[in-house]
């Protein structure tokens, strides 16, 4: 195989990333949802606040000293490069964020007087906009018309992540809490009762598990961040599963005393509803990345809890619900055409300018430039994966590298 160029290897970096993000047609588009009360209290789940300036009795009105998130993060995530820290951005979820903007992703943040829409086209934020919806414990209910909105993103492609925090954790005292307001989406809508099979319990606990299923192929636990070895939740609670309402539904990290196959004490699962997809966890503690709001006590969930497995498998999870948003692209580079096309279990590679002469090659590489695989290509080949997420491929035609660029599978 010809070696590769130094100024390649360097386009493999996560650094480089940032710009392969931007060459595809379509850049993953994240939003942060922080119309829900969600920096009300002792929480901060926020990915930047220039000001902290808002109060909720019950509701954000302008007059406190919670944070503001606004709906650009500052400085611009164009300056986020492969040593920047989570402190470029001030909220308690920042880390999630600037790991997302490495991977090429771009992220928004919905203000407190936001509006929750779909199809609206008065409304600049409107969900169909993104591609995937984070909203970190809510601490208002949802509106009818924002639940179908929710469900309908999802069912129409869009992909939701959705946290929660333990029984009795209404932070803004209007008498609701985030599992009650989870559960009020997803059982009193005009979509589809129970639509993703998962169910937030009422419970209050905190535990260290490494109670996990053995599924060597599963994206959560074993996507491009890394293998999931362990959760720890510290004041959070539990997920039920029914694979009656959704055969989809997989639970990922599960409590001590209950089976890592069975529907009952799930920490985080995941699931499909229509062309979308749903991640669910049960506490807001893995999110936390220990900086933010002064006035709140906030801890390193992120990193320092667990060894880091929640970034692990939060980010496993990001880069799952964003391969759901990229079907076919037509991806051309400076000498060659190269067609990608995710399927089901595979990944196609046409190539329909290739001639005899050219001796084509393909190589793979993952997030961290990794070699994954290499082999000749002619018209078409179907390469497999170890696992879904976001990749680099380079064409090398008679020995020289024709092309690079950016797939998501």
């Amino acid at each position: 195989m010809t070696t590769i160029p130094q100024q390649i290897i360097k386009l493999l970096s996560l650094s480089i990333l940032l710009t392969l993000g931007l060459i595809s047609h379509a850049q993953v588009k994240i939003l942060f949802d922080a119309s829900k009360a969600e920096s009300a209290g002792n929480a901060d789940w926020v990915i930047d606040a220039d000001q902290h300036n808002l109060d909720y009795t019950p509701y954000a009105h302008l007059g406190g000293n919670e944070s503001n998130a606004q709906q650009i993060p500052n400085p611009s995530q164009s300056g986020i490069h492969e040593n920047t820290t989570e402190s470029y951005w001030t909220g308690a979820i920042s880390a999630w964020a600037v790991d997302a903007v490495k991977l090429g992703y771009q992220v928004e943040t919905l203000p407190y007087n936001g509006q929750i829409t779909y199809n609206n086209s008065s409304n600049q934020q409107d969900l169909s906009h993104y591609d995937i919806y984070v909203v970190c414990e809510p601490n208002i209910l949802f509106s009818s018309s924002e639940k179908s909105a929710i469900l309908h993103f999802v069912q129409n492609g869009g992909s939701l992540f959705m946290i929660s925090d333990h029984d009795n954790s209404d932070r803004n005292g209007d008498g609701y809490d985030s599992p009650f307001i989870w559960n009020d989406l997803m059982e009193n809508n005009n979509v589809q009762s129970n639509p993703f099979g998962i169910s937030y319990d009422y419970e209050f606990f905190t535990e260290t598990t490494n109670n996990i299923p053995n599924l060597p192929n599963d994206p959560l636990l074993h996507g491009d961040y890394g293998n999931v070895s362990s959760v720890e939740f510290y004041g959070g609670t539990s997920l039920s599963l029914s694979p009656s309402a959704n055969a989809t539904v997989q639970g990922v990290v599960f409590r001590n005393a209950y089976s890592n196959t069975g529907n009952y004490g799930a920490l985080c699962a995941y699931a499909s509803f229509g062309s979308g997809r749903v991640v669910a966890l049960g506490d807001s503690s893995p999110a936390d990345d220990g900086t933010g709001d002064n006035g709140d006590n906030l801890y390193d969930g992120w990193i320092e809890d667990a060894n880091g497995n929640h970034e692990r498998l939060i980010m496993n999870a990001t880069i799952w619900l964003a391969s759901n948003t990229t079907a076919t692209e037509e991806l051309h580079t400076k000498d060659s055409q190269i067609i990608v096309t995710p399927l089901t279990n595979s990944v196609s590679f046409a190539m329909p300018d290739h001639q005899s002469s050219n001796n084509d090659q393909l190589i793979i590489y993952d997030v961290f430039g990794r070699e994954i695989k290499s082999m000749p290509i002619e018209t078409e080949i179907n390469i497999s994966l170890p696992s879904h997420g976001v990749y680099i491929y380079q064409h090398i035609r008679n020995h020289k590298i024709a092309g690079t660029n950016k797939f998501i599978y």
